[in-house]
């Protein structure tokens, strides 16, 4: 394959970047209730009971010779309130009024950490100090990177890209006229690469509402507004182009809204808006071959967004529902088997006895087809679904069993923690000394995406220059047997160690092989 075939996923964030001079605020423009209904025509009931505001006056445009014709959906169909613009005069118009409406709502983060030096093996050396003086200076370096964040909440919760202040330790956001404030990351997850920030000042604060992501269409007019290679907050316009974009490697549920609208680096967790200036999903990633927009950008939709925030002012954890099934993709041999027109849909290969997902009766072979209306075409679409509608609630499941069509309740918890973890740092003179582990459950297996049916005891951790780690243990590594006994809880495996042996003969599992190790 040649060089110039091969694509990037770029997470749009700057790093090592200064903070520079902002934009200034949008000129005045027309009103947001005028603009949206001269392009996409009177809107819903509430709003045609009020007379729009007056548009400025300007002198008619002359008739086009062969003007483009109104294209309305057909009355009493989804969508029917979006048109193509019908003349020269529609075109003309001007999105000025809804960006001085939203962006304010849009802010820079700014996040740092300190990197700690690289230590010279001549820095305590009183040879070389009186020649080199402090020149071995070990002190640690501040690395820093810019991205955008999108505030939802007047009493200052910012949402943006986990990727932005990963391990930061300071998070700063700066408004477009200058203001700056110190923040706290409340909830951050890398899994969905989504964190909310709460502002350290007085509110209220400009705010972005939430729209439903399940209402976009593809060729629905959006607006991405952010912080691009820091110069300041820009705006760029385009279309949905896609939606429910999967295997694109950002997160974990592959589930995302592409758009032509330009996203560049420094726009991670900017916002992307409709023509009713609501927030309809947060930029993340772009495709490219050099590192720039090529019209091919990736979105958080707002549902997704509205779930996680929901978990961060509730104080807890982003996770998602426990099912405790396995989930294949339908493949188009397994759709002609099972009489399907095409592939689709969720296959369920695993039941776990005593779960949610036997409790609501699913059985191996079933397909899912859909989630209450929703139609489902892979598992990935499946994990997304579940996650938006959140625990404590239920799910119903259209599936396909046979030739039957059913339909079934998942109540959707949260995944359970038994055993309990009892984490322990092992120690002593043995291949495990300065490992962490812990016993697995699935709540553990969640947290560190390990198969849900797995059992035993797994490394979380591994300190450097141990025995652990010069024996090969790494994190997520599952620890099976040692000296041909199974290993089957922390605490089983803490008295194994103490026992006297001349040799160890360990099996583990890492990334679904396994390994096996003899140390004497």
């Amino acid at each position: 394959m040649r060089p110039n075939q091969f694509f990037r996923i770029i997470l749009v964030t700057l790093v090592a970047l200064p903070s520079l001079p902002s934009l200034a605020a949008a000129e005045e423009g027309w009103s947001l209730r005028g603009l949206v209904q001269g392009l996409f025509g009177e809107g819903d009931d509430s709003a045609s009971n009020t007379p729009a505001p007056a548009v400025p006056s300007a002198p008619p445009a002359p008739a086009a010779r062969n003007p483009v014709p109104a294209v309305r959906v057909p009355d009493g169909t989804e969508g029917s309130d979006r048109r193509v613009p019908g003349d020269n005069t529609e075109i003309q118009l001007s999105f000025a009024p809804l960006v001085k409406e939203t962006a304010p709502a849009v802010v820079n983060v700014y996040a740092a950490r300190a990197v700690p030096a690289r230590q010279s093996p001549f820095a305590n050396d009183p040879f070389f100090g009186q020649f080199f003086g402090q020149r071995f200076d070990s002190r640690p370096r501040m690395e820093s990177s810019l991205g955008s964040g999108v505030i939802v909440d007047s009493t200052g919760l910012v949402v943006t890209n986990n990727h932005v202040v990963a391990d930061a330790d300071e998070v700063k956001i700066a408004f477009a006229d200058g203001r700056e404030f110190q923040t706290t990351v409340l909830l951050k997850d890398d899994k969905v690469d989504l964190a909310v920030l709460k502002i350290e000042g007085e509110g209220p604060f400009p705010v972005l509402a939430l729209a439903d992501s399940d209402g976009l269409q593809i060729g629905d007019l959006v607006l991405a507004i952010g912080n691009p290679f820091g110069i300041g907050q820009t705006v760029t316009n385009g279309i949905v182009s896609a939606l429910a974009r999967t295997h694109i490697g950002v997160n974990d549920f592959g589930f995302f809204i592409q758009t032509d609208a330009a996203i560049n680096p420094g726009n991670s967790g900017g916002a992307l808006i409709d023509m009713r200036g609501r927030l309809v999903g947060v930029n993340t990633a772009i495709f490219s071959r050099s590192g720039g927009s090529n019209g091919i950008g990736f979105a958080i939709p707002s549902n997704m967004v509205a779930s996680f925030v929901r978990a961060a002012r509730e104080g807890d954890r982003f996770e998602q529902p426990f099912v405790g099934a396995g989930f294949a993709t339908v493949t188009p041999d397994i759709a002609e088997a099972l009489g399907l027109d095409r592939p689709t849909g969720a296959l369920v290969h695993e039941v776990g006895e005593a779960t949610p997902a036997a409790e609501a009766g699913l059985e191996v072979g079933d397909v899912i087809l859909a989630v209450g209306e929703v139609p489902i075409d892979s598992p990935d679409a499946l994990g997304y679904r579940l996650a938006t509608t959140g625990i404590g609630g239920v799910a119903r499941l259209q599936i396909l069993r046979g030739d039957e069509r059913l339909s079934v309740d998942l109540p959707l918890q949260p995944a359970p923690e038994t055993p309990p973890r009892d984490e322990r740092v092992l120690g002593g003179e043995t291949p495990f000394a300065g490992a962490t582990v812990l016993n697995l459950s699935p709540r553990v297996a969640s947290e560190l995406d390990l198969p849900m049916n797995k059992t035993g005891v797994v490394v979380t951790a591994v300190a450097r220059r141990s025995y652990a780690a010069r024996f090969g243990l790494r994190p997520r590594d599952i620890l099976l047997s040692l000296n041909g006994q199974a290993i089957e809880s922390t605490e089983a495996l803490e008295a194994m160690l103490g026992g006297r042996f001349l040799g160890w003969r360990f099996e583990l599992e890492r990334d679904g092989r396994r390994m096996s190790q003899l140390v004497r």
